[in-house]
């Protein structure tokens, strides 16, 4: 490799390392970062982390109501599960807002392989040697 050849890959590094520094900063705000969804006017409030994580979870003693506790209980499900996706809604936003066209590299689990960049430098780490191009997801699948 000729001198202008070593550049190049050293100014890949860099620039690889520094979106990978990104990539960290980015997922730690939003492990950091709490948001609210609220369902019922406000009788049920879930709260999520950056990252969809649920954290907290409000029931206002105003969603029950004490002479049908069956129906109560169904109402109270359905209002909990409507506060949890208005979180996880927000939450996803927030996602897109912070790590924007980084998403696709860091995804949920943690930063990511920039795709073909391990073939490159002749290492196979993260792909499957079954399926090329394909990487490995924890639990076997591959995708």
């Amino acid at each position: 490799m000729d001198q202008s050849g070593q550049m190049d890959m050293q100014q890949l590094l860099a620039a690889a390392q520094e979106m990978q520094q990104h990539i960290v900063s980015a997922q730690q705000e939003l492990a950091d970062t709490e948001v609210e969804g609220t369902a019922g006017g406000g009788l049920v409030t879930a709260t999520v982390n950056g990252q969809g994580e649920l954290v907290d979870l409000t029931i206002s003693a105003a969603a029950i109501d004490v002479t049908d506790a069956a129906d109560t209980a169904q109402s109270v499900a359905e209002l909990v599960l409507a506060a949890v996706r208005d979180a996880c809604r927000a939450a996803g936003e927030l996602q897109q807002e912070k790590m924007g066209p980084l998403a696709a590299l860091g995804g949920p689990g943690g930063p990511g392989e920039v795709p073909g960049l391990s073939e490159f430098f002749g290492g196979g780490g993260g792909t499957d040697d079954d399926e090329p191009g394909g990487t490995t997801e924890p639990g076997g699948t591959t995708r």
